[in-house]
């Protein structure tokens, strides 16, 4: 293997072992939130000794774990004392209104099982569709949308930037959990009104959102499994966002082509999903997520750009686009029903 220059490259572990080691990286930065660093941090508890105090930790612990905070670009060594990096700032300070530690922490419940992947990849169960949404309880949908909420808000608010609603009349929101694209979209647009689709349990906490944001008279509800049952009627905008890795490409087929005879002729639909590029290559983030299915013993995998696009064609859509809606997290994919 040669370099950009010619010169014969020497192979060393260096990639491998940094690889090995990611869950220490992981570890810190669930440690760092449980221990309110960066919170700290922007309260003016900013040096070893200080934190230290507030932590209840040691000071030789509290300058491990900073000074690893640091290695890893989470804290900034400023003359004598530290800051939170831009983005450690404006999600982990507890407190902020984008504080999006819960989620991240959420994550967190399945450290054993991603340990043992190799046992979990022997499974020879049938896999399921969705097979926790059999037994999903109102609490674990609170848990879950509660902790979500702060990144699912944001994206929200990004596809209400992105998106051009203002001849739009009727929201489907397929799947939409906290209801943040609907809530936003209709804190945007004055004309527009929604209805979120999901589990049973889950809209008992969508309307938990909805009260929230005082948005009762404009956004509803509807209880059902959007892969079996029959979708809202009436609406020119169909949004599936942040589930597409749970599906397999039949489902998401099926799916699909469902929205495309619900909607108005004339509608659009937005699938907003984590997908590979078609060279398979990456982005990583979407291949964890269809790794992570493995978990769950469901049918679900990562899908291309490519894949989702055919989709849509199948289905019957013109106009079909795509474009990057957060780089390397997720793509959203659009198409028009003809008039």
């Amino acid at each position: 293997m040669a370099d950009d220059h010619g010169n014969e490259k020497k192979l060393d572990t260096v990639r491998l072992q940094t690889m090995s080691r990611a869950f220490m990286g992981s570890a810190t930065l669930f440690a760092a939130i449980e221990l309110k660093l960066f919170t700290a941090v922007s309260e003016g508890d900013n040096t070893v000794q200080r934190f230290a105090k507030k932590a209840t930790i040691s000071v030789t612990n509290a300058d491990r774990l900073m000074t690893m905070c640091a290695a890893s670009g989470l804290l900034v060594w400023r003359d004598d004392h530290y800051i939170n990096a831009p983005d450690v700032q404006r999600f982990l300070v507890e407190g902020e209104a984008r504080y999006a530690a819960p989620w991240l922490l959420f994550t967190r419940s399945g450290w054993n099982r991603w340990g043992d992947l190799a046992k979990q990849l022997h499974n020879e169960q049938e896999p399921q569709v969705m097979a926790a949404s059999k037994t999903m309880s109102v609490e674990y949908a609170q848990r879950y949308h509660k902790a979500t909420a702060s990144v699912g808000f944001g994206s929200g608010r990004r596809f209400s930037k992105q998106v051009d609603l203002s001849q739009r009349r009727k929201i489907m929101d397929l799947g939409g959990g906290s209801g943040a694209y609907s809530i936003v979209a209709v804190q945007n647009y004055p004309q527009l009104s929604a209805v979120v689709f999901d589990l049973p349990p889950v809209v008992e906490v969508t309307r938990e959102f909805i009260r929230q944001h005082d948005v009762e008279d404009r956004v509803t509800t509807m209880a059902g499994n959007f892969t079996e049952d029959e979708l809202p009627e009436g609406c020119d905008v169909a949004i599936m966002a942040s589930n597409l890795p749970m599906y397999s490409r039949q489902i998401i087929q099926e799916v699909i082509r469902k929205s495309f005879t619900a909607l108005l002729p004339g509608g659009e639909m937005h699938l907003v999903g984590e997908m590979l590029d078609d060279d398979r290559t990456g982005p990583a983030d979407a291949a964890i997520w269809g790794l992570a299915e493995v978990m769950s013993n469901s049918t679900g995998i990562t899908h291309t750009r490519a894949d989702c696009v055919e989709y849509f064609q199948h289905a019957g859509f013109d106009d079909i686009s795509v474009d990057d809606f957060i780089p390397d997290i997720l793509v959203r994919v659009c198409g028009r029903k003809p008039t």
